[in-house]
Order: C-alpha cells, then structure tokens, then sequence
C-alpha cells in the first residue's frame, strides 16, 4: 500500500485505522444512504495515507461488504425494493466497469478535483 499526501498517522495502529473508517463509512451509508465512498475514499486518503486510485479501490471492495450488510438489515424491515434495487444495481455494474477504465487514464490531479467538486456539490445541495 503507497502512501499519499497527508498521512494522518494518530498514533493507532494501521489495523485499527481501517476499522474505524469501516465504522464511519457504514454508519454514514446506513444513516443517509450516501455511497460509503463519499466518507471512506477522504478517510482512506488522509488517515490511512493510501494513494487516491488505492483509496478508491480498497473504498469499492468495502462498500460491496458494506452494502450487504445494510441491505440484509433493511430487508429484515421490509424496506427492500427489489425490482428497483436490480434496476438501479444492474446498470450501476455497466457503469462501475466504465469508471474503472475511465479511472486508470485519468490523472490523480484530476481526479481529485473531480472528487472535491463532487463533495461541494453535494454539500451544498444539501445546504440549499
């Protein structure tokens, strides 16, 4: 694993470090029903000190652990749509495929400006 801009070594160990991320990002998509991603890929950055393509690949790997466990809790409720899950999951594969390519020919620079516009964005979509 490469290091990468800040390293916010907390004195934890580097195991503890990702369980503790692993708890942030999960409580935040179980909470809001945000991608894990938006919380786990800054944390993965700036306290673990993974590399941004390392962050978002260890970040999609979670996500689908992540995911799972949401999905199992809320079905237990019965709030699972099925039909609609399959139609947005689906076509999010296709698209998750395509990012991946997309990701391995663009620059750390530009992506990392394209994942900060995407958190203004949201936060301030949610502000208004």
């Amino acid at each position: 694993m490469k290091g990468g801009g800040f390293r916010g070594d907390l004195g934890f160990p580097r195991g503890l470090q990702f369980v503790a991320i692993g708890i942030v990002a999960g409580l935040f998509s179980a909470l809001f029903g945000v991608g894990g991603g938006i919380v786990a890929v800054p944390l993965l950055v700036f306290v673990a000190g993974l590399d941004l393509r390392s962050a978002t690949a260890t970040s999609l790997a979670a996500i689908g652990v992540i995911a799972l466990a949401g999905t199992v809790s809320y079905a237990a409720h019965g709030r699972v749509d099925i039909g609609a899950a399959a139609l947005v999951g689906l076509p999010g594969m296709a698209g998750a495929l395509v990012g991946t390519a997309l990701q391995q020919r663009i620059s750390v620079r530009v992506l990392s400006l394209g994942f900060a516009a995407l958190l203004a964005g949201v936060g301030i979509k949610l502000l208004v």
